[in-house]
């Protein structure tokens, strides 16, 4: 069993390596922001305004397909749209659990077709200025839980309110080994 895990270990590694390194999301587009502060792994960002394609998730539906699909071309004019990074998801483990794909920039928008499948929206995050902690590993509610603590404690240390809701974003796809990951917890901070 030892020789097992030890050979597929040392293919995954050679399969990155030969890939360039890096996870599949270095050759995504990501959302625009401004670094604003770091404060090791904590950072203050500005966002503009982003134009996101929303989904619910519902019990076992598939969310993530059916903005796959919108980006696909299941759309309006059939237009087929570029994935970008990250997958946001609101509202994590909730009732009102949702998950968005950030459209790119070039499109604006008015560039975005209108979804020709139900639940499926086009609509605009306002711009504004978030609170973000990197992370890593598995989507899972014990590392969302343990992410949103961490980052309320540092808000709670540097004295800065949020208003809204938790948003984790996700920038790797499902086969990124959990070391690698790239994640984050972003609250929107309260503008005095």
């Amino acid at each position: 069993m030892k020789i097992i895990l030890t050979f597929l270990l040392v293919t995954i590694l050679l399969a990155w390596l030969k890939a360039g390194g890096t996870t599949a999301r270095a050759g995504y587009a990501t959302a625009p922001y401004k670094v604003v502060r770091t404060d090791g792994k904590f950072e203050l960002r500005d966002y503009p305004v982003l134009t996101v394609a929303e989904t619910p998730m519902r019990g076992a539906d598939n969310a993530f397909m059916r903005l796959f699909h919108f980006i696909g071309g299941k759309n309006a004019t059939q237009q087929k749209i570029a994935m970008t990074t990250p997958v946001f998801i609101s509202h994590a483990g909730g009732t009102n659990a949702a998950m968005a794909f950030v459209m790119p920039e070039k499109l604006g928008t008015n560039g975005v077709p209108q979804p020709t499948e139900s639940g499926v929206v086009v609509k605009r995050v306002p711009a504004g200025r978030f609170a973000v902690l990197h992370f890593s590993g598995w989507r899972s509610e014990k590392n969302s839980a343990e992410a949103l603590a961490q980052l309320t404690a540092w808000l709670a240390r540097e004295k800065i309110s949020t208003t809204g809701e938790p948003v984790f974003a996700y920038f790797d796809p499902p086969w990124t080994l959990p070391f690698w990951r790239r994640n984050e917890i972003m609250l929107r901070v309260a503008q005095p």
